[in-house]
């Protein structure tokens, strides 16, 4: 029993749950280190942070191609109802739901959220996601500022977080620095950064930093790369 994940580039991440696909933000069309074709992606189900549409990307294509479901807060998930697509799990801040295989909580994220079209997203989130087979824990925090709350995730036992590093848009490297200190994650992955010229940075300094400045393991991939989260 384990979790795979797979970094697609910028903040997009495939997930294979104990043999359940799921993909988190999927911007794989417009996106320059994009590592899969949205076509060439199945999923059960699609996990959204946010309505920007470098999180929200091929979602509508991939749910209606693959009858996936998606799960977004509530006000998102009225949008895509209007694009016909009717397997939506609007949730909102702090709210968990169960989805057979794993469960999904909604944190709070401090950033903006629209829909290309002006649409309002409603709050931006981050993902609490555990796996109900092993127990392990995954903390997708989306795209968002420090803040000091970060310390009550960590509280849930994180197994693995996925921090925005690019600066500009997002917390930066120092913050995100400050961050894993409060999550306390056994793993930490790096994203959105580096996809355009306002968030380049160098990731492998930065996990050099986490080396010697916090107790977890930073993992650092290349788009299209992988690794297993087994053991507890």
């Amino acid at each position: 029993m384990s979790i795979h994940f797979t970094w697609l580039g910028h903040s997009a991440f495939s997930l294979d749950i104990d043999g359940h696909a799921v993909l988190i933000d999927p911007f794989l069309t417009g996106n320059p280190l994009a590592a899969a074709q949205p076509e060439a992606l199945n999923a059960e189900m699609i996990l959204l942070s946010h309505a920007h549409g470098d999180h929200v990307g091929d979602t509508v294509a991939i749910a209606q191609r693959t009858g996936a479901g998606i799960v977004c807060n509530a006000e998102m998930s009225y949008w895509f109802q209007k694009q016909g697509l009717q397997n939506v799990h609007g949730q909102n801040t702090g709210g968990s739901a169960d989805y057979d295989f794993m469960t999904v909580k909604l944190t709070i994220a401090f950033h903006s959220s629209s829909f290309p079209d002006g649409t309002y997203g409603g709050n931006p989130n981050g993902l609490v996601i555990t796996a109900k087979a092993s127990g392990q824990r995954l903390y997708f925090a989306g795209d968002t500022a420090l803040f000091s709350d970060m310390a009550l995730i960590g509280e849930e036992r994180i197994d693995a977080a996925f921090l925005p590093i690019g600066d500009y848009f997002t917390m930066g490297p120092d913050e995100a620095i400050r961050a894993i200190k409060l999550v306390n994650p056994r793993y930490v992955v790096p994203m959105h950064f580096n996809t355009f010229p306002p968030i380049v940075q160098d990731a492998a300094s930065w996990a050099q930093r986490v080396t010697n400045e916090t107790s977890a393991v930073p993992i650092v991939l290349d788009p299209g790369g992988s690794f297993p989260l087994n053991g507890g």
